[in-house]
């Protein structure tokens, strides 16, 4: 494991058991996020980087039973933490990298991915990841419950240009990785950038 990913999973790790504490009121901007993916009963979804888990309750309500929800994420402690809150009864759980998935090419409908492009090693890889395990057509949600700006303050730093979620920064970013924007939103109350799949 690279000591990138070593960071991550120690930066995490530190946090797991506090981090549902520490963002109580994010349920429904999950939710809402969710919604703008568009998913049917029946679909496909990977939360990419799931950490406690708080996504997979929505994505389950959008496929249905007869629908697949999984929930990877690279920090042990994130994965039991969605487990000790009750996720797990809404997908299933795997302890996974994303630039290395142990999943089928084309298998999936979408990919949820909150406040996951920021800790990514290797953006464009994982992206690329990402898009192989997608059908063409298929959809990705980049989120997070805040924007840009109040990400920035809450974490006492200014936004730079070479912020990666910056639009100029990550559309061409995902249109190099398999990927196409469709919407980006960056707002006080809400992140989200979403791509479809190109074929």
């Amino acid at each position: 494991m690279s000591d990138d990913h070593t960071h991550v999973q120690e930066f995490f790790s530190a946090r797991a058991a506090e981090w549902d504490r520490r963002f109580p009121d994010d349920g429904p901007a999950y939710a809402a996020a969710v919604a703008e993916l568009g998913l049917r009963a029946g679909d496909r979804v990977l939360d990419a980087g799931c950490g406690t888990g708080r996504a997979l309750t929505p994505l389950r309500a959008a496929v249905g039973p007869t629908g697949v929800v999984v929930g990877a994420d690279l920090t042990p402690a994130m994965l039991e933490a969605a487990v000790g809150a009750g996720r797990d009864r809404d997908g299933r759980l795997l302890l996974a990298d994303v630039t290395a998935l142990p999943l089928r090419s084309r298998s999936l409908d979408a990919v949820f991915g909150a406040g996951l492009i920021s800790h990514l090693p290797e953006p464009a890889e994982s992206l690329r990841e990402l898009a192989r395990v997608v059908r063409p057509g298929g959809v990705l949600a980049l989120f997070h419950p805040i924007g840009r700006a109040a990400l920035a303050a809450r974490q006492g730093r200014q936004i730079t240009p070479e912020d990666l979620r910056a639009e100029a920064n990550l559309r061409p970013l995902l249109a190099g990785s398999g990927w196409h924007m469709t919407s980006y939103t960056d707002e006080a109350a809400r992140f989200l950038a979403l791509a479809v799949r190109e074929g």
